[in-house]
């Protein structure tokens, strides 16, 4: 897909990998750096990492309307007490305006 094809996209059909693969893409054409984000031994972090000029964003992708789960609140709410700033996202709208 590419990075202008959002508006043609039907949002609540994306699945969470398009969504991922394609906020990723728009995320590195706007100068971020972005990967992969993995803890072993720690579940439900972040599904990515995106950086740039100072800034660190912990993301978690979800198709839309979808919610994370358990786990992944509770490790969100942990990082968010530590001073992290986490998203979720859902729909590339939003992705695009934070990656913006």
């Amino acid at each position: 897909m590419k990075l202008d094809d959002y508006d043609n996209l039907k949002l609540d059909d994306a699945l969470e990998s398009e969504l991922e693969r394609t906020a990723v893409a728009y995320a590195e054409s706007r100068g971020w750096w972005a990967a992969k984000f993995t803890s072993p031994g720690l579940r439900g972090v972040m599904d990515h990492i995106f950086i740039r000029n100072g800034r660190v964003l912990f993301v978690e992708f979800k198709r839309d309307g979808k919610t994370p789960r358990p786990q992944q609140l509770k490790r969100r709410a942990d990082m968010i007490a530590h001073g992290a700033e986490v998203h979720s996202i859902d729909n590339l709208k939003y992705a695009y305006d934070l990656l913006r």
